[in-house]
């Protein structure tokens, strides 16, 4: 399995774009790979925008961005306010958002989180859609929500975890989401069960890992590009 790297020096600025239908979608879906990358690299900027998180929603989705950006050294967390389940009827507000966050919060970001495009829900369709819409010459990583739907897909993409970001991951999650409390897929089983069957995909040295669908990549075949030496470039639309 050959490896995609980040920066090789870890001081690097590495900016980050983390867009997340609800409250709750970025931390399921890449939130150990965000603890773990925060982790290695002390110069990680975050833009993160949660489409919709109204009343105690957005209580919860300031606190999953607080526990989980800790370590960021620049941080710009946007809890809005769509209709949850209509998104795709807000389309033209939705849009405009999406233009506003690339012409002013976060133009070229080295690497998006956003959700998978088969997704059967049909707000986390839309934010997929409108983001490779809005950006199509960035490295775009699509994460997975586990639901009742049973819609994960086959993903390309493996980041190996250390179990302990796997506790922290799922610590944070049952911590700042109590109003999804008694919602079936909202428990600790439901998330190690996830990572659990992704590091078996991928061989994980710890056992555990968070996967993706990496749609887009171009190889630069260059004589003096350096193997692994960056992102930048690695994604294309």
């Amino acid at each position: 399995m050959v490896p995609l790297k980040l920066p090789h020096d870890p001081a690097d600025p590495l900016k980050l774009l983390c867009l997340g239908a609800h409250a709750d979608d970025i931390e399921i879906g890449c939130g150990g790979t965000l603890l773990q990358l925060l982790s290695a690299r002390p110069n990680v900027q975050v833009v993160w925008v949660v489409f919709s998180s109204a009343g105690e929603r957005e209580a919860e989705a300031r606190a999953g961005a607080s526990l989980f950006l800790e370590r960021a050294a620049q941080q710009r967390v946007s809890p809005m306010k769509f209709r949850d389940g209509f998104f795709p009827y807000q389309g033209e507000r939705i849009k405009e958002c999406f233009e506003a966050i690339k012409k002013d919060a976060c133009p070229d970001p080295d690497v998006i989180f956003t959700h998978y495009r088969e997704d059967r829900h049909q707000d986390h369709r839309f934010i997929s859609d409108l983001t490779w819409n809005t950006w199509r010459r960035n490295l775009i990583l699509e994460y997975e929500i586990p639901k009742y739907d049973g819609d994960l897909g086959h993903p390309n993409l493996f980041v190996p975890l250390a179990k302990e970001t796997c506790e922290r991951k799922i610590r944070h999650i049952l911590d700042a989401f109590h109003t999804e409390s008694k919602k079936a897929w909202m428990s600790e089983d439901t998330f190690w069960a996830t990572l659990r069957l992704r590091g078996v995909e991928c061989a994980a040295r710890e056992k555990y890992a968070e996967a993706f669908h990496c749609r887009k990549l171009t190889l630069d075949t260059h004589e003096s590009a350096a193997w692994g030496d960056s992102s930048r470039g690695s994604g294309s639309g």
